[in-house]
């Protein structure tokens, strides 16, 4: 789980968060939300995100492969929601459960909060959940790439909830076997979206891997877009439109 000591630049991507919104920060143990709704409700975002973390945590106790495994595992019998979801997603993207973990903390958050709000925004250490009533434009933090904070992912108001995941081999402490600056993949299901960024991170060792794996990414069903930087190259691919900024 991510640490907000690691994120030194969190606060240059957060302060163009759409100020519209009423925004918070939620922090407990090792998770660190960034959170904007169109009412304040820090009280639910903390018992959301302390209620998800109890039961990862139980889940580990008695199943300490889920923790570390760097491959798709199957749930153990009985298992909540959120790990069902986990490992769902990490089975579609040939990747360990945990790479969704990010994304199902915004996800459970996020749905949570949509019990008392009609607009939701959640960030996860570049992971985002986002339930929007107007066009919102997010930006794609790629470090020390060119590209950096001037391109973002174009969301239209919908009914239903997005997400937008980013990984990283060169941004964050998250583990990735790649080299992208970004790696960003868009679903209606942030566990998926999450796992899947993971994935396409892990593809993407040189330049001319982004063409296949962006490829391979969109293949995955329940994938709606995909982006890729490295350096001062940048491919997409999917039903998503990008911006400059």
């Amino acid at each position: 789980m991510k640490k907000q000591s690691d994120y030194s630049n969190r606060n240059e991507y957060r302060n163009k968060t759409a100020s519209d919104l009423c925004c918070w920060q939620t922090e407990h143990k090792q998770t660190e939300l960034f959170i904007c709704a169109d009412k304040t409700c820090e009280k639910e975002s903390i018992a959301a995100v302390m209620f998800l973390r109890k039961i990862i945590d139980e889940y580990i106790i008695n199943n300490e492969d889920f923790e570390k495994s760097l491959v798709p595992l199957t749930a153990a019998p009985n298992a909540p929601k959120q790990i069902i979801d986990m490992c769902t997603a990490a089975k579609a993207a040939g990747v360990g459960p945990m790479a969704a973990v990010a994304g199902v903390f915004a996800k459970h958050v996020g749905s949570e909060l949509l019990k008392f709000c009609s607009q939701v925004i959640v960030e996860n250490g570049g992971d985002v959940f986002i339930k929007t009533d107007i066009q919102r434009i997010v930006a794609i933090n790629a470090g020390k790439s060119p590209l950096s904070m001037k391109i973002g992912l174009k969301i239209e108001p919908s009914q239903k909830p997005i997400a937008v995941c980013t990984s990283s081999g060169t941004v964050g402490p998250s583990k990735s076997f790649g080299r992208s600056d970004a790696a960003v993949v868009v679903s209606h299901d942030a566990c998926l979206a999450d796992a899947c960024a993971t994935r396409l991170g892990n593809e993407i060792k040189r330049q001319e891997d982004i063409k296949g794996a962006l490829e391979f990414i969109i293949g995955i069903k329940g994938v709606i877009g995909a982006v890729a930087v490295l350096g001062k190259t940048c491919g997409a691919a999917g039903q998503i439109t990008l911006e400059n900024l």
